[in-house]
């Protein structure tokens, strides 16, 4: 552990009294919704809602895109997102003209791969859903980006992550861990999904990470691992690079978690440099001078600077400032492990195939 980790827990530690008042909260909170002293409302339509326990980034953006790519074949989905850090206000329909700044860089990252989607942005989803449906009224399954902990709406299915280097059993609540719910909460969900695990992980190993959150009768767990393909340019979809054991890569990043992407290029390239922003953070003029100029501090003829997709959406506003830059983006995409994709779906399908309506 560094020096700087040690402190950050360290402080962290120091915070317990927080977390502790904190998780009060959220448990009374749990608790009045259960008792429906708070009431959550259901709409006339099977809704999917995806989320987490916890604060940074278990892979909710591209379970939302598996997902989609799976559900095109038989029906026609749509995605409902809170749209985080965008700079407008109330719900929004994505369109020809949207930008990340008014509906958020994930949904406009959904919006450029699924353009055939309707994508609607809306912090209060309990008024943004019946205005998605009459903009969009042909919509036979919605997915809820982020909305497990939003017990306001009651989801008909609900798909719940957690990242296999940070299971929710094993954390604590804010600020002295992640959790933002209580870890109780995984009794709501349907479906439980273990992320980012090594794609050689165990059968053993499923075994005692099953053991340990204990499903319930009705909930079905299933691991997942990231696989990476190959970068292509920003503003060149068609012109694909690989990076091999000679490229210098400068890591431009501005996601809640970093670790896999450093770790592959540490495995597969010469070395990497990185500038490392905020979470959705916004990108200005002076980091793109910033890039240049630390790109060129590599050396390396053979060099380019990677950035992530929804990274990607935001810088993509300074097409005229980067276009001489070898910036390339890395896509990633869900793979679920010990060949049980067909059986996550199945479980999908039923749920919309025997959707009551009334």
């Amino acid at each position: 552990m560094n020096l700087g980790n040690y402190f950050l827990q360290s402080f962290r530690i120091v915070l317990l009294p927080l977390a502790i008042i904190y998780g009060v909260i959220v448990r009374c909170r749990n608790f009045m919704y259960d008792r429906q002293w708070l009431k959550s409302t259901s709409f006339n339509l099977p809704i999917i809602c995806v989320g987490n326990l916890s604060v940074g980034g278990t892979g909710k953006s591209p379970m939302i895109e598996f997902l989609i790519k799976r559900l095109l074949i038989n029906y026609k989905p749509a995605i409902l997102s809170r749209g985080y850090k965008r700079k407008t206000k109330g719900y929004l329909l994505a369109n020809d003209k949207s930008t990340a700044l008014e509906i958020g860089d994930e949904p406009m990252q959904f919006y450029q791969k699924f353009p055939e989607v309707p994508i609607a942005v809306g912090e209060q989803r309990i008024t943004a859903i019946p205005l998605l449906l009459q903009d969009s009224r042909d919509i036979q399954v919605l997915l809820l980006d982020d909305a497990f902990q939003h017990r306001a709406i009651h989801p008909g299915f609900s798909i719940l992550l957690s990242d296999y280097a940070d299971l929710f059993t094993r954390d604590f609540y804010l600020p002295t861990g992640n959790l933002r719910d209580d870890k109780s909460s995984y009794k709501r969900a349907d479906i439980i999904i273990i992320t980012k695990c090594c794609p050689a992980i165990s059968l053993d190993e499923k075994l005692a990470i099953s053991d340990e959150i204990n499903c319930l009768p009705h909930q079905s767990l299933f691991f997942s691992s990231i696989i990476y393909g190959k970068p292509y340019h920003i503003l060149e979809k068609n012109n694909i690079r690989n990076f091999d054991k000679e490229t210098d890569v400068l890591l431009v990043s501005g996601i809640a978690n970093i670790a896999p992407i450093k770790k592959l290029l540490s495995q597969q390239t010469h070395g990497y440099d990185q500038l490392n922003y905020a979470d959705h953070h916004i990108f200005t003029i002076e980091d793109i001078k910033e890039m240049e100029y630390r790109h060129k501090k590599l050396n390396n003829n053979n060099s380019i600077i990677l950035t992530t997709e929804k990274d990607a959406v935001r810088l993509i506003k300074f097409k005229e400032n980067i276009e001489h830059l070898p910036i390339y983006v890395l896509p990633i995409e869900h793979t679920i492990l010990f060949d049980e994709e067909a059986a996550l779906m199945e479980r999908i399908h039923h749920f919309i195939e025997k959707f009551k309506y009334h």
